[in-house]
């Protein structure tokens, strides 16, 4: 599948602990998404960040962290990230969700 032109990006900020009937949400998340035939699905780790509790989560040695930030970011027509997003509902209890309409470039 090619896509190009306008699209629309959903990015989702959570923890890496956070969970879903045992497994990570992050891969609940990625595993929905494909099954909805979404275009594209990353996950990256963060290294150090803060969210809503104010407590910084850093990876360095001296303050390891087991709740590192994670960002999920999936990009699709606008319409088929609209339908995604209430499953979403049901995974996120705490959490930021982004969306942007963005331009894509797709190369083969």
């Amino acid at each position: 599948m090619k896509l190009q032109g306008p699209a629309m990006r959903l990015t989702i900020f959570l923890g890496e602990s956070d969970q879903w009937h045992h497994r990570p949400v992050y891969t609940e998340i990625v595993h929905r998404a494909h099954r909805a035939g979404l275009a594209g699905a990353s996950v990256l780790r963060g290294i150090e960040g803060y969210g809503a509790s104010s407590h910084i989560h850093t990876h360095r040695l001296v303050s390891l962290s087991a709740d590192l930030p994670v960002a999920i970011i999936i990009i699709d027509t606008a319409e088929k990230i609209e339908a995604f997003l209430p499953s979403l509902d049901e995974l996120i209890t705490e959490g930021l969700v982004i969306l942007d309409p963005v331009n894509v470039i797709t190369y083969v």
